[in-house]
């Protein structure tokens, strides 16, 4: 299944979902929860069902039989184990009369509808996670047995079982973000889009240690980690440890549930012993290997006395007003985030972009973090990447173990105009997008051979060893002929045909497309970078110094220091120069007046003609 037709089976699926609950007396609130514990269970089975293969092909035998699976086996393989009872296929197919069925739950009671099915089915999974315990929803008994049956059906979707695994995690995504924008509040927290997350996790680069997010939310940075991790050939459950803390509630218990679903535990601590402005509440600090995070930008009212008092503050806290408080609690969080790494941490967040060179105390702060040397990269995002606000924000790393060479200098990228346009009010970066970008950073890092191994990826996903300017030349004819090849076809089609014609064709031409936008952003990569070899290209990347004294004498260098410590990408990178078109800009300006006269000429002289005409009609 393409991307497209995935995208279109997520909309459907919402949609449907959506009109049910329109059609029910609940509100959103009370909707949500358990309408994700139904894509909960969805994608629960679907990974079960994977892993019972893989754990069944290599099965022992006894007595001619397979041995049966058992919890551990998949734990192993993080994933959930689903006792039969809980198991989605065994509650989809229940018969309509749940009384005639002589069900009993977990305590024996006799179970007389769906919802009392459903909720038990909750309680047998959290009896298989003790990070689950009382998080699950258990409110089935509020949905009449047809509305439950009817979600039941909708997340049964058989082209769910054809896509896989992977995909329904997806879907499970898709839902959770749906959610988070009916019910997102305008205090700062949203969801944080997974490119953003998965841009974090590769320069990070996380492999064994304790991770600690201080504002979780629904979990992104973890489970991106151990998918990151998974693929490396590790155990994320084994070789990381992961901590989390988040203020919302119900953003705690999606995260668990998240984390659950893709197979990971973790201690997340919620509610007001979880607010990390006031409390550290894992007594993590100086203790980590990584610090992600997406936390709330621009957050005031923050008490003063309070943050002194919990401490984690190395370079002092930003000013407080005249009512005690702190105005702006970004340089709180940046702060937090490097006190709690180690003598070897990495950090990566995501912050409101006028972090970078804001005033004033935050300026203090700023210089003194820069001379620590452990500023990493910088990379600036554009609008339209986030769910729910339209805002330019910036990615931001720490490295407590940079090497020596690079301990005075900070990558910057300005990655404002580099992206995927998923519709008219979102953006994203594509896999290949996120590879690039990260290669930029290997190149800086002297990491020369991932960038090689990146290359030799693009040409296995193309098939070909060709120039990729020349592959992308290539491609571009070969959709042209096609477009043009599908357009008489579907013409000279017989009536009955057409449609058929139309979706062969569409399905070529978007595999071909697919793979013409491969080589763009595989051409992209080599024009700039050729071989392997780090430079610095004018609007997109820069090495600069931390302080005058490190970069010496270096005529051709930057300093930080020079530019006021401002960690604006923009202000390093520069600006490619726009090409002359040889217009003459005065010329130009005085045909487009000139064309603006005549087209008011025009418009007065029809709205003469109306009036006239209504006159005439007696109007």
């Amino acid at each position: 299944m393409d991307n497209r037709s995935i995208k279109k089976l997520e909309a459907d699926l919402w949609e449907s979902a959506d009109l049910l609950r329109a059609g029910s007396k609940l509100t959103s609130n009370q909707y949500c929860m358990p309408v994700l514990g139904l894509l909960f269970l969805r994608y629960a089975y679907s990974r079960f069902k994977l892993v019972e293969a893989e754990i069944l092909k290599d099965r022992p035998m006894r007595n001619g039989r397979k041995m049966p699976v058992e919890a551990k086996d998949f734990s192993a393989k993080s994933a959930l184990f689903l006792p039969r009872e809980a198991q989605y296929d065994y509650l989809v197919n229940l018969p309509e009369n749940i009384a005639s069925a002589d069900l009993k739950n977990i305590a024996g009671q006799a179970m007389n509808s769906l919802g009392e099915v459903v909720n038990n089915a909750m309680e047998l999974v959290e009896q298989q996670s003790e990070q689950l315990a009382g998080v699950l929803p258990k409110s089935y008994t509020d949905f009449s047995d047809e509305l439950l049956g009817e979600l039941l059906r909708i997340f049964n979707n058989n082209a769910l079982d054809e896509v896989g695994g992977d995909v329904i995690g997806r879907i499970y995504e898709y839902f959770l973000n749906k959610f988070a924008k009916n019910i997102a509040s305008d205090d700062g927290v949203f969801f944080t889009p997974k490119s953003l997350v998965k841009m974090i996790v590769n320069i990070l680069e996380p492999t064994s240690g304790v991770l600690l997010d201080p504002a979780c939310g629904s979990g992104g940075m973890f489970v991106q980690t151990g998918d990151f991790v998974n693929e490396a050939g590790l155990q994320a459950n084994s070789s990381m440890t992961f901590y989390g803390q988040e203020k919302v509630e119900y953003n705690a218990q999606l995260c668990l549930m998240n984390m659950a679903v893709h197979g990971l535990t973790g201690v997340i601590k919620s509610g007001d012993e979880a607010n990390t402005f006031y409390h550290d509440a894992h007594n993590l600090e100086g203790c980590c290997d990584y610090v992600m995070a997406n936390p709330p930008f621009n957050v005031d009212k923050v008490k003063a006395e309070s943050t002194f008092s919990a401490g984690r503050l190395p370079f002092g806290c930003p000013k407080e007003n005249k009512n005690k408080e702190i105005g702006n609690a970004n340089y709180l969080w940046i702060s937090y985030f490097y006190a709690y790494l180690n003598e070897k941490g990495r950090a990566g967040f995501v912050m409101a972009s006028s972090a970078t060179d804001s005033q004033g105390s935050d300026k203090d702060i700023r210089e003194k973090l820069v001379k620590t040397g452990h500023v990493d990269v910088m990379i600036s995002v554009g609008n339209n990447f986030f769910y729910t606000k339209s805002l330019p924000c910036s990615l931001w790393f720490f490295d407590k173990g940079k090497k020596e060479e690079l301990k005075n200098k900070v990558l910057f990228i300005d990655a404002r105009n580099y992206y995927t346009e998923v519709d008219r009010t979102l953006n994203e970066w594509s896999e290949w997008q996120l590879k690039n970008l990260n290669a930029i950073v290997w190149l800086y890092r002297g990491e020369s051979e991932k960038y090689t191994a990146l290359l030799h990826e693009y040409r296995n996903a193309l098939g070909s060893d060709k120039l990729f300017d020349e592959q992308v030349h290539d491609l571009t004819e070969r959709v042209k002929k096609l477009r043009a090849e599908a357009k008489a076809a579907v013409e000279d089609a017989d009536k009955r045909e057409k449609k058929n014609t139309q979706t062969e064709y569409d399905e070529k031409i978007s595999e071909l497309t697919e793979k013409l936008t491969i080589a763009k952003e595989a051409n992209w990569l080599y024009e700039k970078f050729g071989d392997g070899e780090y430079r610095d290209i004018l609007g997109l990347c820069k090495v600069a110094y931390t302080t005058d004294d490190a970069k010496c004498d270096n005529k051709e260098g930057i300093s930080i220091e020079e530019k006021g410590w401002s960690l604006t990408p923009g202000a390093y990178v520069g600006v490619v120069p726009v090409e002359d078109d040889g217009v003459n800009f005065e010329e130009r300006m005085t045909e487009i007046h000139q064309e603006l006269l005549a087209l008011q000429v025009e418009s007065n002289d029809l709205m003469d003609t109306i009036s006239q005409n209504m006159k005439e009609m007696g109007i």
